[in-house]
């Protein structure tokens, strides 16, 4: 049975969420520290500073590729933005942390720059955030195939609205 898809298109930001059972500083740690980010996306090297260059493995694509990123913004614990642009596209990044009450919703936008590819991106990073829940919760990882092509339509159908 496939995951339920959850993310929204709001014009061209690619929008999910998720709410996690922890502190804000705890999950902050499994976006931004690189053992822990090798859990769930990959990790990363160079130097963590607003507008510093650094190094993302994306462990779950064909050939575990390298890719550039810069670091856009950094509000620990609070907010994370990332850009990149080359052989894997433009991608604008934006993760936003709460905490009421113990409980921290992580509000996640790629700001696109065009919704032609929603219904690849949008299921991908379902996938994505839900290898995160998993890392965090010591569950078992997701399956990709799981996701796509069975959300594609979920995606496009906000894009064609």
């Amino acid at each position: 049975m496939s995951p339920t898809p959850t993310g929204r298109l709001f014009g061209t930001d690619l929008v999910l969420t998720r709410t996690f059972h922890a502190p804000v500083t705890d999950v902050w740690a499994s976006l931004t520290d690189p053992h822990r980010t090798a859990r769930w996306f990959g990790p990363w090297e160079g130097d963590a500073a607003p507008g510093r260059p650094i190094k993302v493995q994306m462990v779950h694509e064909e050939g575990a590729p390298w890719m550039d990123m810069t670091i856009d913004a950094c509000d620990p614990p609070r907010r994370l933005a990332l850009s990149a642009e080359g052989d894997h596209g433009n991608w604008y990044l934006d993760m936003e942390l709460t905490e009421t009450a113990g409980v921290t919703e992580l509000r996640f936008t790629q700001h696109l720059t065009d919704t032609e590819g929603v219904g690849e991106i949008g299921p991908g990073w379902e996938y994505y955030l839900d290898a995160l829940t998993a890392s965090r919760d010591g569950t078992p990882m997701p399956t990709f195939d799981d996701y796509y092509p069975a959300m594609k339509n979920h995606f496009e159908a906000q894009r064609d609205a």
